[in-house]
């Protein structure tokens, strides 16, 4: 017997990260019961969205066109080459610093276990960037998790294979963190990446 279309409404809320049963039941109903036209939006965008956004050819970020805005952007510094996880890491240092470089998006980090290798994270695009001799610096914007420290390792042995320089971001205490509130890794890494003031 085939499943009532409420109960596929609420399973397919489900795929979504962090979004459990209880939570995709509140979506379908508010939906249905008071929002009907941001429904057939959301249903719209969410299809057309399917049909149109690829990854760019380039550095992988989400795109209608072959390249992203970034990457057609002739102002930005070709020597300089930003190595992010995802699209979100990819947004935050955009916004947030003046970078005028290129990135690079992993779309994930390396996880034998979950079946995510040097091929899943694009790899193969990186070393042909890395390989055509624009890139001087490398800068690794991979999470502080030991899946991100494998990725950041990996991608810095590639670019030390082409010559190029690596740089990581740093890590450590947040801005207007107590020390009493800071977890014994970061600040044990906060402590051993200490930079002259």
């Amino acid at each position: 017997m085939e499943q009532p279309l409420l109960q596929r409404l609420i399973a397919a809320f489900t795929c979504l990260p962090g979004v459990g049963e209880k939570t995709a039941q509140r979506f379908s109903y508010y939906l249905l019961e008071r929002d009907r036209e941001g429904a057939a939006f959301l249903c719209a965008s969410l299809q057309e969205s399917l049909e149109r956004i690829t990854h760019c050819e380039r550095c992988r970020m989400f795109t209608e066109e072959p390249l992203c805005w970034i990457c057609r952007d002739e102002s930005r510094d070709p020597s300089s080459l930003c190595v992010v996880e995802n699209p979100a890491g990819f947004m935050a240092l955009e916004a947030t610093t003046d970078f005028s470089g290129f990135y690079f998006v992993l779309h994930g980090r390396l996880s034998p276990l979950d079946g995510i290798g040097p091929e899943e994270i694009g790899m193969g695009l990186l070393e042909e960037r890395l390989a055509g001799g624009e890139v001087k610096e490398l800068i690794l914007a991979t999470g502080s998790t030991v899946e991100g420290d494998v990725t950041a390792h990996l991608i810095g042995e590639l670019a030390a294979k082409h010559g190029i320089s690596a740089t990581r971001l740093a890590q450590g205490v947040p801005a207007g963190g107590d020390l009493e509130f800071v977890d014994a890794t970061t600040l044990a890494q906060a402590f051993e990446s200490r930079r002259k003031y």
